[in-house]
């Protein structure tokens, strides 16, 4: 099961950085907003699969209320590191 996790994880992973690749050529308006929109739900669905997957309480440093994102972020940062 986690083997799969990590592997759905890499896809996304692997679509976010075609999107922003993409987003970097000439594009027409229409191309530009289609791939904002699929950047945006691939990030999502990144983050919700990276929660699911480790589910790990955080605490968040001083000064930063507890919904800020924090232990997402930080299991993204990690994600981009082992995927």
């Amino acid at each position: 099961m986690l083997d799969e996790d990590f592997a759905r994880i890499r896809a996304h992973r692997n679509n976010i950085h075609r999107y922003r690749r993409l987003l970097g050529t000439r594009l027409s308006d229409i191309e530009r907003q289609f791939i904002e929109r699929r950047l945006a739900e691939e990030e999502t669905a990144l983050k919700a699969l990276a929660a699911q997957t480790f589910q790990v309480a955080f605490t968040p440093p001083k000064g930063q209320p507890a919904s800020s994102g924090f232990g997402a972020a930080v299991v993204l940062r990690l994600l981009s590191c082992y995927c």
